[in-house]
C-alpha cells in the first residue's frame, strides 16, 4: 500500500518537548522503511500549529490522497495530524468513506475498524483538550501577571525581560535613546521622520541583535509605533483593557498625550531633501504659501542660503523676493532680545522663591492631599462603574471605554503623588522663563540650526514674511513678559523715582518709595501669577519643556548646580516648617 509520511513541528510552546521534524522523519523511516507492504510515495513537512485548520501541507496531502496518489498516512503520533475538531473529523470521515485505508504511528497502534476509529477520535479529542487547557493556563498566567503590573511576552524596545524576577527592567543602552526620541518630539520642532534620521545618523541607533533579526536602524513605522505605544507612559493595554504597569515609564502620561497630539496634528512641516533652520515654520505674507529655502553658490565659491516663497499656487506668480538667511536670523535675534525681562523683576522672583519656601511646602502638602482625594474619588467611580455593569445598566463598549479613561486618570494622579512637584511651585517655572528670556538671544547667536529653530518655536507664533520683513507674535507667556519687561512700565511710575545714577531709590532718599515698593511687589506678584497660569496649559508645558531642553544643551553645569541647590533648599525649608509648626506635644498640626 502506498503511504505519505507527514511530519509537523509547531514553533509554539505546546510542542517544545516534541521531537524535531528531522528526528521524526528518521524514526519513521527506521520503523516503516524496511517493510515490504509499505511504499512511501511522498513526504510532507511543515512547521505550523495544528490548533486551528489551515495548514497548507496537510491540506495538500489530503487532496493528493483524494486523487488516489496514496491510501495511507504515516505520522509520529495522532496529535501530529490534528489538534482541532475540523481536521480530526475530516480524517475520520475519510476513513469512513474508505478514501484513507490505514494510518500508522510510531507511538500508537491504529486498526481501521469501529473500535480503532473510536479510540482515534478519543486521541484527537485528548490532543484538542491539551491545547485548550494549555491556552487557558497561559491566559490565566498572563491575566495574573498583568494584574500585578507586568506585561507578558517580549518586552518592547527599550526594556529587557529579567528571567530571574520575571519582570521588565530598563535596557541601559536603548532606554535613554527612547527617552531622547520623546524629548525631541515634545519640542514640537521635529517630525517622526526627522527623529528617525537623527536616531540613525547621529545616535547610531540599532535594534537589539537576535538570532535572525536585529542590528538594523529603526524603520519609520517603528518610530510611529514607539511614539504611539502607551507602554512607554506606564500603561499596559491588553485584551482591550487598560492596566497600570509597574515598570519604569519613559515619559509621563501628559507628555505621551502631547506627543500623540503632535503626531495627529495636520499640516505639520515635513522637509524632504535638505534641512534648514526655519523651513515649514514661516508663511508668505502675499499668497499664504509656505516659505522654503535653498542653497546658492556664487561664481567665487561663496555659499549662501536664501528663504523665499514656494510659489506653487496656480495663477499669477508671487512677487515676494527672497531674503538671505543672515538677514532673517538678524530679525529673529532682535525679536528674541526684545523679550528680555528687567533684572529687578528677576531678582524679585528669586527672592520670593527663597523667602516663601516654607509657604510653598505647605501648599504642596495641601495639593498633595487634594490629589489623594481625587484619587480616592476615581477609585470609588471605578467600583461604581463595575456595579453598573453587573446590573446591566452599561453595555460592554460603554463599560470598557469609561473604565479605560478612569484608569488613565488614576495613573496620572498616582504620577502626581509620586512626583516631587505637585504643581504648587509657582515661582520655579516663572524663574525658568525669565532666565530663558534673558539668555535666549545669546543662545540664538551661538546655536546651531536645530537650536535656532527650537528657540523660534518656543517664543514665536504665526511668522509671516512680507517684503523681506519677518513679522510674528510672541507666545502668551512671553507676551506678558514683553509688555512688562521694563520695570517702569510694570510699576507705572516715572523716572523721578530713580536716582541720578539710574539705581532704584530707597526709603531714605525719596518719598513715597514704600508705596512704590508695595505697588511693585503687588504687580510683580500679579504678573508672575498670570505667567504661571499660562505655563500650566498644554502649550505652556511644551514651552517649559523646550526651555529646559535648551538650558540642558547650553548650560548643563548650571542646571545641575541649581538642581542640587533646590534640593538642599527644600530640605532646609521642610525642617524650618516642621520646627515652626510643631506644637508643645511634639505633633504636627493638621494643614487646612
Amino acid at each position: 500500500m502506498r503511504y505519505f509520511i507527514y511530519c509537523r513541528k509547531s514553533s509554539e510552546a505546546e510542542d517544545r518537548q516534541v521531537a524535531s521534524i528531522e528526528s521524526q522523519l528518521t524514526t519513521l523511516k527506521r520503523t516503516f522503511g524496511d517493510r515490504t507492504d509499505i511504499e512511501v510515495v511522498g513526504i510532507f513537512e511543515e512547521s505550523f500549529s495544528a490548533k486551528a485548520p489551515g495548514r497548507l501541507q496537510f491540506g495538500e496531502m489530503l487532496s493528493q490522497i483524494e486523487k488516489g496518489a496514496a491510501h495511507g498516512v504515516i505520522a509520529w503520533a495522532p496529535d501530529r495530524l490534528a489538534r482541532n475538531s475540523i481536521d480530526g473529523g475530516r480524517l475520520i470521515y475519510m476513513l469512513d468513506c474508505d478514501v484513507i485505508h490505514d494510518l500508522k504511528f510510531a507511538t500508537y497502534t491504529f486498526e481501521n475498524n469501529s473500535q480503532g476509529k473510536f479510540m482515534l477520535q478519543i486521541m484527537f479529542g485528548q490532543s484538542k483538550y491539551y491545547s485548550d487547557a494549555l491556552s487557558d493556563n497561559v491566559k490565566r498566567g498572563n491575566r495574573t501577571k498583568i494584574e500585578k503590573g507586568w506585561r507578558p511576552n517580549q518586552a518592547p524596545l527599550g526594556y529587557l525581560n529579567d528571567p530571574g524576577t520575571k519582570t521588565i527592567v530598563k535596557d541601559p543602552v536603548h532606554f535613554p535613546l527612547i527617552r531622547a526620541m520623546f524629548e525631541l518630539m515634545l519640542t514640537g520642532s521635529y517630525t517622526a521622520k526627522q527623529v528617525a534620521v537623527i536616531a540613525r545618523d547621529e545616535w547610531g541607533f540599532l535594534t537589539p541583535r537576535k538570532k535572525r533579526i536585529g542590528g538594523r536602524p529603526l524603520a519609520l513605522s517603528s518610530i510611529y509605533q514607539i511614539l504611539s505605544n502607551p507602554f512607554y507612559a506606564g500603561i499596559i493595554v491588553w485584551g482591550g483593557q487598560t492596566y497600570p504597569g509597574k515598570h519604569e515609564p519613559v515619559t509621563t502620561i501628559d507628555e505621551f498625550e502631547r506627543v500623540r497630539s503632535l503626531l495627529d496634528r495636520p499640516g505639520r512641516a515635513r522637509p524632504k531633501r535638505h534641512t534648514f533652520a526655519f523651513t515649514g515654520m514661516i508663511r508668505c505674507g502675499s499668497c499664504g504659501l509656505a516659505v522654503t529655502a535653498e542653497h546658492k553658490y556664487k561664481p567665487s565659491g561663496r555659499h549662501y542660503v536664501y528663504y523665499h516663497c514656494t510659489k506653487r499656487r496656480l495663477g499669477p506668480r508671487c512677487a515676494e523676493r527672497s531674503i538671505e538667511a543672515r538677514s532673517l536670523e538678524d530679525q529673529i535675534g532682535r525679536f528674541v532680545k526684545s523679550l528680555a525681562i528687567a533684572p529687578a523683576i528677576e531678582a524679585w522672583v528669586r527672592e520670593e522663591m527663597t523667602r516663601d519656601a516654607g509657604t510653598l511646602l505647605r501648599q504642596q502638602e495641601e495639593q498633595r492631599r487634594a490629589v489623594e482625594n481625587s484619587l480616592k474619588s476615581i477609585e470609588e467611580q471605578l467600583a461604581e462603574l463595575t456595579s453598573l455593569r453587573i446590573r446591566n445598566l452599561l453595555n460592554d463598549q460603554e463599560y470598557l471605554g469609561q473604565r479605560s479613561e478612569l484608569q488613565k486618570e488614576r495613573i496620572r494622579l498616582r504620577e502626581r503623588i509620586a512626583s516631587k512637584d505637585h504643581g504648587s511651585e509657582r515661582f520655579e517655572p516663572v524663574s525658568d522663563l525669565i532666565s530663558f528670556s534673558n539668555r535666549a538671544a545669546d543662545w540664538f547667536l551661538a546655536g546651531d540650526d536645530q537650536s535656532k529653530r527650537l528657540i523660534l518655536e518656543t517664543v514665536g507664533s504665526n511668522p509671516i514674511l512680507t517684503r523681506k520683513i519677518l513679522r510674528f507674535e510672541a507666545k502668551k507667556p512671553f507676551t506678558s513678559g514683553h509688555k512688562t519687561s521694563n520695570l517702569h512700565t510694570l510699576l507705572g511710575v516715572d523716572d523721578d523715582v530713580r536716582t541720578s545714577d539710574g539705581k532704584c531709590a530707597n526709603s531714605a532718599t525719596l518719598p513715597g518709595v514704600h508705596e512704590d515698593a508695595r505697588t511693585l511687589n503687588g504687580k510683580c506678584a500679579a504678573w508672575s501669577q498670570e505667567v504661571w497660569r499660562e505655563l500650566q496649559t498644554e502649550d505652556g508645558q511644551r514651552i517649559l519643556h523646550n526651555i529646559r531642553l535648551l538650558r540642558q544643551r547650553f548650560e548643563p553645569e548650571v542646571v545641575a548646580r541649581e538642581k542640587t541647590c533646590r534640593s538642599l533648599s527644600a530640605r532646609t525649608a521642610k525642617g524650618d516648617y516642621r520646627a515652626r509648626a510643631t506644637d508643645g506635644s511634639g505633633q504636627m498640626p493638621p494643614l487646612h
